[in-house]
């Protein structure tokens, strides 16, 4: 799938990977590479991308409203106050996925995140957003990179904060997801909408 944007079924081109699921596809054209603001709501991305490492993306948007139900959709202060009870019951949830440094890490953030004045989450995330004028982009799928300046640096400050899970590839992986780039292919009907 190194190729360019691709026609569906309707006819409309899009991101290749946006048509190897029928989960993706509304995913895709509605949701990825559009802009997120709100601190909960970054917050639950950064924990969905979180969950995601080392898994296709496709096992947690299959997964994400099980997830918002077992993480009280993941408002900051609800999760901050998650005791050990309720890491354990999310550890048994065959809803989610039950890994205990990913779940763990989750109850973390938030306690940190709670200690933030609201909207800092939302403005540390989109300083890092780069100069769209400044981007290539991109043509096929292997012009995407998987890791950017701008991605290393959001990693090492929100780590710098005390944020855990929280490494290169996932914060990038959330600046796309989020719309702080806009990685939809030069020909995808998606792009820039």
């Amino acid at each position: 799938m190194s190729g360019g944007a691709i026609a569906g079924p309707d006819g409309r081109l899009r991101c290749p990977w946006g048509l190897s699921a029928p989960d993706y596809v509304a995913y895709h054209d509605e949701e990825w590479g559009r802009p997120v603001h709100g601190d909960d709501a970054l917050f639950e991305r950064l924990c969905l991308e979180a969950f995601q490492s080392g898994l296709s993306w496709i096992t947690i948007l299959r997964r994400r409203e099980t997830f918002r139900l077992a993480f009280d959709g993941f408002r900051v202060a609800s999760v901050a106050a998650f005791t050990e009870a309720d890491r354990d019951r999310l550890l048994a949830d065959p809803g989610i996925i039950r890994n205990r440094a990913k779940v763990e890490a989750t109850l973390a953030n938030a306690r940190v995140l709670a200690e933030w004045a609201p909207g800092e989450l939302d403005t540390l995330i989109w300083s890092f957003a780069p100069d769209p004028a400044a981007r290539p982009v991109p043509r096929t799928l292997a012009d995407v990179p998987a890791v950017t300046d701008e991605s290393k640096a959001l990693s090492k400050d929100l780590k710098k904060r005390g944020l855990r899970f929280v490494g290169p590839t996932t914060a990038y992986a959330l600046m796309q997801a989020c719309g702080l780039v806009d990685d939809h292919l030069a020909d995808c009907a998606a792009r820039g909408a």
